[in-house]
């Protein structure tokens, strides 16, 4: 028995083709810029929005304070993961956004934590007991979560105590490698860093209370430069979803 291939009438290939030719139209790309915290859910997130849109999710990853800068200076980035709200805020005042476009996508918890296990008790009371020599934090100048972590060193009146024994890093993923490589013994990091399917992953950790800092509200904003990319709305719309709503749960974030 001889199986042919089926054959299609040129009118039907032309429509086909056209299909083909519309689908990958509309299929665009998307330079996006992300706090460090958030590496880990954006990219279990891209491949949802990539397989459910068609857009393709290009990210470059980094302190918020770091991207303010190069946003100023003509970044080619079209949307805006911050891991804070007052720096798309700013962003907004001086005219670089798509009015309109920015919202909180996730509200960020801190903790104390150690590549160790029962290193960090329940209570964080290894700060006090002061037997580390070193303690690692993000540049509060440039990351929202160093921030906060020198807010909670000062509630805590351990500030003077840690002075001579932090060690910084330039973003939040420095401070974490600082740690998980034992430069550090222990350091406050995001808890997404540390947290999957509602546990600790790995070593021991203090989850520090919400009223212990500011909050870490993290808004998301288009850019001027997103304004007419469809994979730019296209993302901030899925952010917003149920699906990504579940991943951004499942690292240890509010909404």
């Amino acid at each position: 028995m001889t199986i042919r291939a089926p054959r299609f009438a040129p009118t039907c290939l032309a429509s086909l083709l056209a299909v083909f030719a519309i689908g990958a139209a509309q299929a665009d790309e998307v330079q996006v810029a992300v706090a460090a915290n958030f590496t880990a859910p954006i990219q279990a997130i891209a491949a949802d929005f990539e397989k459910d849109t068609g857009h393709k999710l290009v990210a470059a990853y980094g302190a918020t304070g770091q991207f303010y800068t190069q946003i100023k200076n003509g970044a080619p980035f079209e949307v805006f993961l911050s891991a804070d709200d007052t720096t798309p805020e700013k962003l907004e005042k001086e005219g670089d956004t798509v009015k309109g476009s920015r919202f909180t996508y996730a509200i960020g918890t801190l903790a104390l934590w150690s590549a160790k296990e029962g290193y960090v008790d329940a209570k964080g009371e290894v700060l006090k007991n002061n037997e580390y020599q070193h303690l690692s934090i993000a540049n509060p100048k440039a990351a929202p979560y160093g921030l906060a972590a020198t807010q909670v060193l000062e509630k805590l009146k351990l500030t003077e105590t840690t002075k001579a024994k932090i060690v910084e890093g330039q973003n939040i993923t420095q401070a974490y490698q600082f740690v998980s490589t034992g430069n550090a013994e222990l350091g406050f990091v995001a808890l997404s860093q540390i947290f999957k399917d509602g546990k600790v992953s790995s070593g021991s950790a203090w989850i520090v209370p919400a009223s212990m800092h500011d909050p870490i509200k993290q808004d998301a904003v288009i850019l001027n430069k997103g304004k007419d990319n469809a994979a730019a709305k296209a993302l901030v719309e899925y952010l917003k979803g149920p699906k990504a709503a579940a991943v951004i749960k499942s690292y240890g974030y509010q909404l």
